[in-house]
């Protein structure tokens, strides 16, 4: 990030969307808007130009869809964070971006608060995902049943199996493939050492090594690893 702050380009197809961002994001301080894209190929040309530290990513757009853009932007710019904002909330499309490397993953009816701290999350390394996403993952993981958008994370679901995650990822633990399970749950460090009462510096390390041998570089990459 730059002295300036968290430096931003707004990719999305609807101008009065893109200028409302925009407007918006501009009054936040430590926000720079550096760009804006009215679709995927212009996404991924001003990423090469302007070296953004975050896009915000619509999905649905001409010329290059959000997915295969962030897909793009990452195989050339890996340190970028691409955070999804989209109206769709269905599997396919949140599935098809995280394994494109999203970091994040919001719905346009997030509110400013929920959509800043997303930035500095994802700008920060980490992942996130809305309440409703979150719940559609992890029914995606569990037993087939189809969440309903009220639903929590994890609420009303069977735990993810980690025996599964282990037969398909034999290079981990029981233990690795416990902390993974619960990674793939969204869950936090903190709440993961909590389930395993283990602490905080254990489930790093932990998350650590099965980044490495899964071959991912974050949470949102290893989410997606789990659905496959």
């Amino acid at each position: 990030m730059s002295e300036a702050g968290i430096r931003i380009l707004v990719a999305d197809d609807q101008a009065i969307v893109r200028d409302g961002l925009v407007t918006l994001l501009s009054l936040v301080d430590g926000f720079e808007i550096v760009g804006e894209a009215s679709n995927g190929l212009e996404a991924v040309r001003l990423v090469d130009e302007l070296s953004p530290d975050v896009v915000l990513m619509d999905l649905r757009m001409p010329e290059l869809g959000g997915a295969e853009a962030t897909q793009r932007v990452l195989a050339a710019h890996p340190e970028v964070a691409v955070l999804v904002l989209t109206t769709f909330a269905d599997d396919e499309s949140i599935v098809g971006a995280l394994r494109a490397g999203a970091r994040g993953y919001l719905t346009k009816d997030a509110g400013r608060t929920e959509l800043t701290s997303a930035i500095r999350a994802v700008a920060a390394g980490q992942s996130t995902f809305d309440a409703s996403v979150g719940a559609l993952l992890v029914q995606s993981l569990t037993h087939g049943a189809t969440p309903q958008p009220s639903e929590a994370p994890g609420a009303g679901s069977a735990a993810l199996d980690a025996d599964t995650l282990r037969t398909r990822h034999p290079a981990l633990t029981p233990r690795e493939a416990e902390v993974f399970a619960l990674i793939a749950e969204g869950r936090s460090n903190p709440e993961i050492a909590a389930a395993l009462f283990v602490s905080v510096a254990t489930v790093k390390a932990h998350v650590n090594t099965i980044f490495a041998k899964l071959g991912v570089t974050t949470r949102a990459q290893a989410m997606a690893l789990a659905l496959r």
